[in-house]
This record gives C-alpha cells, structure tokens and sequence, in this order.
C-alpha cells in the first residue's frame, strides 16, 4: 500500500489548511413551507460518477435521478485543462437535470410471503464506454445495471409527393380519372385514390412523377434513453445492504447481514459467496454485516463493518471463502463504561475507503473514526458527531432513532470528512495533522446560518455543539446540554463529496442541496 508518508511531512511543514468557507450552490426539488413530502419522493441514496461530472440519486418510490455537470462544458473544456491554460473558470459548479427512470417496482415473493420495498439503497457507477453511462441499482434484494444513452431521434424526410404543391406541376386531381376504368399510370402507379397508400388529397402529375424521390431518414433531436442490461437476482435471503465495484472493472460485490457475494458484471446468474458469517444455529448469531467495500485501487482487498463496531480487512487472494480476516478494525471499550445501549450505538452504519486507500472512514451512532490501514490499534482520530445525545438514549430508543443509519464521506484530498445529523444538518471536521476544523451546516439555501463556534480541538476530536433549530411539527423536539434544540424528524442520512472539488452533495427528504467551497 502507498505509505503516505511524503504527503504527511509536506503537510506537516506547511501547516493545516485553513477552514473553508461554504456556500450554497443549488437545489433540486426544493418543497414549499407547508408541503408534505410524498414517502416515495424521499432520497434514499446519494453516488457521484469518478470524474465528478455525473451525479445519480435513487429514492424509496425506485426511481434514479441522473444530473449532469454543466459549468465545464459551458467554457469549452475540462476545468483541470483550462486551470492549466490559466483560463477564467468560474468556481460555482452547477449541475442541471439530466433524465431519469423506474429502476425498481414493488414485488412481493410468494414462497416467503414478503413484500420487497421498490426502495433505492445504493447507486454505484460503473466504467463508461462508447458515450455511455453504466450504473448499478439496488433495492433489498435485486441489482441491476443500467445502461444510459443519448439517441439520435431519426425522422424521415418528406417525399417528393405533396398535396399542396404536386398540382403545381402540372398534376391534375385523381379524382378526375375514372375509378371504374382503374387506370394506370406510366410508373406503375394508380390513380384510384382507393389503391393509393398516399392520402385521397394527393395529386400526381399526368403521365406520372419524372423522378421518385425516396424518403431520406434525418436525425433530429436527442433524447436519453436508459436500458436495463442485467438483473443479478435470488442471490440474498436477506436485505441488501452494500453493493461495491472493484477496480478490475469486471466485477462487484454485493452485502447483506450474513453474506457478502462477489459478481462478474457480464454473468447476472452466478454469484461467489466469499463471506459467510451465518452461524449453524441462528441462536448463536452475535453481529450482522453492515456494510462493504471493495479497495479503490487493489482488486483483491475488501473490507466490511459490523454491528459490533469492527471493521475487517479481507484478502481475496488467501482463499476462496475468506472466514478469516487480513486485519480488524476496532476500539476496546473504556473500562465501566458498558451500558444497554453500548452495542446499538457501536454499530456501524458506513465505511468508505479514502481515494488512496491509505484510510478507511467509519460512521458509528455517536461518532466518525478515522483509521489507518497500517495501524490496527485504534483510530487515528475521532471526531463526535451526536455526544450530546447521549443523555437522551433512552428516548433515541424508544422512538427508534437509534437505529438510524448515517453515511459519511471523505473529500478527494483527503483532508476532511463528513457526514449527517439531525434537524437537515451536516458535519464537516478537517482531518489533517493539527486541524481544528469542525463546521456545521444546514441543508438549506443559507447552510450557515445555524452554525456555531467551535472551541478548538486539543486532541483532534471536538464536543458537537448544535445551534437552535425551528421547531417543526407537532412532535416536542429535544434540547441539548447548552439548550439548542434538535428534530428527530428531519434527518440528513445521505450525503457525497465530488472526486475531485470541495463540493457535497446532500439529502434532505426529497430534496437534493449542493454546496462549494
């Protein structure tokens, strides 16, 4: 693996960067005060393309919502070849609606008696070809991959056969030769309209056309048309909850809570199982996979969370079924500190990789953990999300918020990470040696307007401090320990960071925000 180690002391010497300032950048389908929002419209899965310049969200109702960059084509070029000719690029990226289609359909499997939720769980793209795009979909128990196209419409051209002007030629009404005697003329044709495949409104000339122009087929307009190419099916007795493309480009993983499978994207009826963490005795079962990914760049490393709060490295190269781990992942408890609720916020609801590879993002109930792939002691920083929360766990229980599942993400430069929380807002900590950075932000078109000072980090991890939020509905909304008050009811679960700029992505119920730096 790339040690790193050169970025590190080149960042050490020059210094944490300075914070960032974010701003509003765009929203798409942005709800009036007061408009209930459809459960079929809310966002339920949030994935940039590896360029940056496509970006795809899936919602509970299965449907995929493409959008495309605009602001580098709008120049003439890509904006990394027109940085380098030193060209005036304005830094507000802006995307625009590009198409979108039923990825899924509500199904209901006979045998077990279960209805399967038409609901998007994740988006992953895949390697473009031919002016393309590729993409896989996932609701609890089928993927498919998608092919998304612009077509040409092809129109034909008109004849050289026309109502309004063949009279002009000399022509005479076809009318005016006797149908009962159904003559014909020199080329062929038929001058009883009833014979006629043209209109009765046609005239032809006497003694018929000189020349017969065929239809010429003409391209016009283009349109976007997405076809399923595969469905990878009956592969998963239980919810899936990760699908994953390797870097090889042939082939993808797809996890539920027992099973992770290996697929190659061309063969939709036969998977590998490669994890297996079922036991013989369902009794026993301890800890439930959570989530997978595969490595950016080694095609034989993959790693998965579990609801124990541990991560595992796995090597595809040391055998066939990997029940062994390469390495794990995980924070021994401080000692005394075990209470009912310890395992439920242990779980871990996400994990990605950084682009090099070099760390692994992980998202817990209460906090994000930052580890390095060399070094499985601890995390190498750890950031609290919801510590003001703990007091409430009881109430989090009972109404369930417990269980919600927040993602997180990591920045192409890998110097910040972040991710959800209540009431539509987001965190964003730097993560670079000696960073204070800690900003919260509001999904709305004035994200900063409940952000709130932040007291340095001494030990690179910062006590989460909210602003007052809007009460909204009819349900009490609780307070933390400086008195803001939080929205169980409005949670911001999905969010991503584009490959390659300070810009993020993110979900608040059925409406997509953007922001820059």
């Amino acid at each position: 693996m790339d040690s790193g180690d050169g970025r590190e002391v080149a960042s050490a010497a020059a210094g944490p960067p300075t914070p960032l300032e974010w701003k509003f950048s765009q929203v798409f389908g942005e709800r009036a005060t007061g408009e209930e929002v459809q459960e079929v419209d809310i966002i339920s899965a949030i994935e940039f393309d590896k360029s940056g310049d496509h970006l795809a969200t899936g919602d509970r109702g299965g449907r995929v919502v493409l959008f495309e960059r605009t602001d580098a084509k709008e120049h003439g070029g890509n904006r990394r070849d027109l940085e380098r000719m030193d060209h005036q690029v304005s830094r507000h990226p802006e995307f625009r609606y590009k198409t979108e289609f039923q990825s899924h359909e509500p199904e209901f499997d006979y045998l077990k008696s279960l209805e399967i939720e038409e609901k998007i769980n994740k988006i992953r793209w895949c390697q473009t070809a031919n002016g393309a795009v590729f993409l896989l979909s996932t609701n609890d128990k089928t993927i498919k991959l998608w092919k998304v196209q612009e077509r040409k419409m092809k129109k034909i051209s008109e004849i050289n056969v026309d109502s309004g002007k063949a009279a002009g030629n000399g022509g005479i009404a076809s009318s005016s030769v006797s149908s009962s005697s159904k003559k014909f003329l020199a080329n062929g044709d038929c001058s009883d309209p009833s014979y006629n495949s043209l209109s009765n409104d046609v005239s032809f000339p006497p003694g018929g056309l000189p020349s017969l122009r065929l239809p010429v087929v003409t391209s016009g307009e283009t349109s976007l048309l997405a076809r399923c190419r595969r469905v990878y099916a009956h592969a998963h007795d239980y919810h899936i909850n990760s699908i994953s493309n390797n870097s090889d480009g042939e082939t993808f993983i797809s996890a539920d809570d027992l099973r992770i499978n290996l697929w190659n994207l061309e063969i939709s009826n036969q998977s590998f199982n490669i994890v297996d963490v079922k036991p013989t005795n369902m009794e026993d079962l301890t800890e439930v996979i959570t989530s997978a990914e595969f490595h950016p760049t080694h095609c034989n490393m993959l790693a998965y969370s579990s609801s124990k709060g541990s991560i595992r490295l796995i090597d595809l190269r040391q055998s066939a079924l990997c029940d062994s781990h390469s390495k794990i992942f995980e924070e021994q408890e401080a000692p005394g500190s075990r209470s009912f609720f310890t395992e439920i916020i242990a779980s871990i609801s996400d994990v990605k990789f950084a682009r090099d590879g070099r760390y692994l993002l992980s998202r817990d109930y209460m906090s994000l953990k930052l580890w390095d792939v060399n070094m499985d002691s601890g995390p190498v920083a750890t950031f609290p999300v919801h510590e003001y929360l703990r007091p409430k766990l009881c109430d989090l229980y009972e109404n369930d918020s417990i269980f919600d599942k927040f993602e997180c993400c990591l920045s192409g430069d890998g110097l910040r990470v972040a991710t959800g929380s209540y009431s539509n807002l987001f965190r964003i900590f730097g993560c670079a040696q000696g960073s204070t950075e800690a900003t919260t932000l509001e999904a709305s078109k004035n994200p900063m307007r409940r952000q709130v000072q932040t007291p340095a980090r001494p030990t690179r991890s910062l006590t989460s401090s909210i602003s007052r939020v809007v009460r909204r509905g009819a349900e009490s909304p609780g307070a933390d320990a400086n008195g803001n008050s939080f929205d169980f009811t409005t949670k911001l679960l999905h969010l991503a960071w584009h490959p390659s700029e300070n810009s993020i992505a993110c979900a608040a119920a059925n409406s997509l925000y953007m922001y820059y730096a």
